[in-house]
């Protein structure tokens, strides 16, 4: 999944934080959510305005974010 046709970063929005494409739902929130034992189905209930791609555009973002502070070399 390419999560960028569905995460925005715009700095008019939310700070500029990562947020799905036409909300202000950020990636975070998604993430903050799903940490604290909302499944998918909850989320997409509780959010009407979000379908399943967006979830999974939010862990894919979080997984590139991660893989990409991973393949920083360490400061000297």
């Amino acid at each position: 999944m390419d999560y960028r046709e569905r995460i925005t970063i715009d700095p008019e929005r939310r700070s500029g934080k990562p947020c799905i494409k036409g909300t202000r739902m950020t990636v975070t929130d998604v993430l903050e959510y799903l940490a604290s034992g909302m499944t998918h189905a909850e989320l997409l209930v509780e959010f009407p305005y979000l379908v399943e791609e967006d979830i999974r555009a939010c862990l894919a973002f979080a997984a590139d974010r991660e893989r990409s502070l991973h393949s920083i070399p360490p400061a000297a």
